[in-house]
């Protein structure tokens, strides 16, 4: 498995110095997503896996967390592990995610070893709307289903325990709008819920970039 590495980063983990971990892949197709090559996995400078963690084991003590992103870090097949694994260096440990993949989340939450300690999940448009950023012939791809999986995924985050975070991009109108901040505010509800202007430049499709 290769990697991107981010050694130092002062925005991934709020209010700690960390090391970030992005894997390649998604299960989305956002145009405006600025990590195209690594959704559409030709990401240039990866590293194998176990690199990055001698890296992160050399640099423990220096660090303040360490963070796994993406592309989308719930298609990693040993992401259990490898969080169990990054905790024992002391360090807390966040995901990113976007919320398609509740069975996942509910796995990770169930044992002490897998839990995150922090969570950033994505919350794009209204659920109703996640049909449009699909890949032809993805997982989710039964009419509503991935709008279903971000509702099951919301519900399971806001219920961990675990401190979070949901996330937004004020894309531009009329593609995006009140109504779709109205369907995700139940998503929200109570908790922390941060909403980004959008920048364009480097999106996955270049019509976005104008």
């Amino acid at each position: 498995m290769k990697i991107a590495l981010r050694k130092t980063s002062l925005v991934d983990y709020p209010g700690k110095i960390a090391a970030a971990i992005f894997f390649p892949g998604c299960n989305l197709r956002c145009p405006w997503c600025h990590n195209g090559d690594l959704v559409r996995g030709t990401a240039g400078g990866l590293i194998p896996l176990e690199e990055a963690l001698g890296f992160v084991e050399k640099r423990k003590r220096i660090l303040g967390a360490l963070v796994l992103s993406g592309g989308e870090p719930t298609l990693y097949p040993d992401l259990g592990a490898l969080i169990g694994r990054l905790k024992k260096t002391g360090l807390p440990v966040k995901l990113d995610t976007n919320g398609m993949r509740p069975r996942v989340l509910e796995e990770l939450f169930r044992t002490e070893h897998t839990r995150p300690d922090y969570i950033a999940m994505d919350l794009k448009l209204a659920p109703f709307r996640y049909a449009e950023l699909l890949p032809a012939g993805g997982e989710a791809s039964s009419p509503g289903a991935a709008g279903e999986a971000l509702e099951r995924s919301a519900g399971l985050v806001r219920g961990s325990g675990i401190v979070h975070e949901f996330r937004s991009l004020a894309l531009p109108a009329p593609f995006f709008g009140p109504a779709d901040l109205e369907a995700l505010r139940p998503l929200a509800l109570s908790s922390p819920w941060h909403i980004r202007p959008f920048q364009r430049g480097n999106c996955l499709d270049p019509a976005w970039n104008s």
